[in-house]
């Protein structure tokens, strides 16, 4: 028979920082997956006591200060693969990938780019071209795969507060969609548009210039399923009102809901 799991994901801009919001949400959101980015702890120092007492096993590929990835799961977690090649090599730690009741989970924290032009965003563009050649070697469109995370990639014109006013600029360069495009040729589904089309659903907003209350965000935060799972969807929402709370991550969290065998 059936049953429903329900995954998150959550750039929490410091998990330290935002422990209070975090252990909330598990709390009233009860997810049997969570991933999470921009972690910014090591992981000698990430809080796993406090997430075990809430329930939950922790899989985690941290690093002082900066990036930082994580795995939450009320069930077992196996076929753990840190980084690319699964040593996780990379100095910037951004991508862990495990198995969650029979679901292939993949987070990844996308860098920011910086700057158009720059040494980082040229790395962004090679970070994706990455990411696409990670799931050809490795995964399998007739598998239940799920690629989750903060993309920081608004992937159409509905998807930014001004599509006029950011293009060409980082999160929003056509360069950046079409890398974005190529990875989504893989054979993932936009989650998220499964159920809504329209203009200004996002999940960031700058703190700077009252960004949030005047919806001036972006949809950079994704889940994004292989076909044999995304047929299987039946709930994607942004919670958006995470962000109106004090001392908030400048993200909100992302929740699918699928039913699995």
């Amino acid at each position: 028979m059936a049953r429903e799991l329900t995954l998150a994901t959550w750039n929490v801009n410091s998990i330290r920082v935002r422990l209070e919001h975090l252990l909330r949400f598990l709390v009233e959101w009860r997810p049997d997956v969570l991933c999470l980015q921009e972690t910014k702890v090591s992981d000698d120092l990430f809080p796993l006591e406090a997430i075990q007492s809430a329930g939950y096993r922790a899989e985690i590929l941290g690093q002082k200060t900066y990036n930082g990835v994580a795995i939450l799961s009320l069930h077992p977690i196996d076929q753990i693969m840190r980084g690319f090649d699964g040593t996780a090599a990379e100095a910037e730690k951004r991508l862990l990938a495990a198995s969650v009741g029979g679901v292939r989970v993949v987070n990844a924290y996308i860098p920011n780019g910086s700057s158009v032009g720059s040494d980082k965003f040229a790395g962004k563009l090679e970070f994706l071209a990455n990411l696409r050649r990670y799931f050809d070697q490795h995964c399998s469109t007739g598998d239940p795969v799920v690629l989750v995370g903060d993309f920081n990639v608004a992937p159409a014109p509905e998807d930014v507060y001004d599509a006029q006013k950011m293009e060409g600029q980082v999160g929003y360069h056509p360069d950046e969609r079409r890398a974005l495009e190529h990875l989504r040729a893989w054979g993932f589904h936009d989650q998220f548009r499964k159920f809504e089309q329209g203009a200004g659903f996002y999940t960031w907003w700058d703190y700077r210039e009252g960004a949030y209350p005047r919806n001036a965000g972006l949809r950079i935060d994704h889940v994004w399923a292989s076909r044999p799972l995304s047929e299987r969807t039946t709930a994607c929402v942004i919670e958006r009102e995470e962000r109106a709370r004090p001392k908030a991550s400048d993200h909100v969290p992302v929740i699918v809901s699928y039913l699995v065998d």
